[in-house]
């Protein structure tokens, strides 16, 4: 287990976590709740420091910037990468096909604009249950990826880093470390509650615009997923329902 966590973390940040683990693939999936939640207490602890020494939305800024460094940008590069390609309007293989392309475009480029913005917002307006918020959402987004390799299958036909995820028998267990997000998440009472309709709505709308525009997923999208789902619970945090 121990294995199978750094290596999540190491595939999903940029921490300096020693050697680098061979690449498990499907063993590391149903721990990427579980780096989620300790990138979160990165965050959290971060964020408290930084209150004492700036206003808030300077510390905000400073949590979306945090976000996207210690993640090497990955899931904001799939971002980019799923925009440019399900908005083309293209065939489905020439939307894969500009998925794959490195150069960003302009539905790429407002996609970013448009989901950093919506976290800076979020975060901006988030003053009660702060610090508790700022553990739990970056473990829920990194759970949509353990939801999504669950229920989506991969679609690249000639593979990619993301078809290891997809290499082994998937089952109901895999899901089981979400449950920590969602368990801590009751302590908020009608919050919590709330907060995990939000969670579960944005998770189905995507996979189901992924199934529906091209019957699959892959690893840019399993990013732009996260991405998009730790915007929308953050705008939901910084709201105060």
């Amino acid at each position: 287990m121990i294995k199978d966590v750094r290596a999540a973390l190491q595939f999903l940040t940029i921490l300096p976590l020693g050697k680098p683990a061979d690449f498990p693939g499907h063993r590391m999936v149903p721990y990427f709740p579980l780096a989620g939640l300790i990138l979160g207490l990165l965050l959290a602890l971060i964020d408290a420091v930084l209150q004492h020494i700036f206003p808030l939305n300077i510390v905000s800024l400073i949590d979306v910037v945090f976000l996207a460094v210690v993640t090497g940008a990955l899931h904001l590069d799939g971002l980019a990468d799923t925009a440019d390609g399900l908005f083309s309007h293209k065939p489905r293989e020439e939307v894969l096909r500009i998925m794959k392309d490195s150069h960003v475009g302009t539905m790429g480029l407002l996609a970013l604009i448009f989901v950093l913005g919506t976290k800076w917002t979020g975060l901006s307006s988030l003053h009660e249950y702060r610090a508790f918020y700022l553990i739990i959402i970056p473990a829920y987004a990194r759970g949509t990826f353990t939801i999504a390799i669950h229920f989506l299958g991969y679609i690249r036909p000639e593979g990619g880093t993301a078809r290891e995820f997809f290499a082994d028998n998937r089952s109901i267990a895999t899901l089981g470390w979400l449950s920590v997000p969602v368990a801590f998440s009751l302590w908020l009472g009608f919050r919590g509650i709330i907060l995990n309709g939000v969670f579960i709505g944005i998770v189905m709308l995507v996979t189901l615009y992924y199934k529906k525009k091209l019957g699959g997923i892959t690893g840019d999208m399993l990013g732009a997923l996260g991405e998009v789902t730790e915007a929308g619970l953050f705008l939901f945090a910084g709201m105060g329902v």
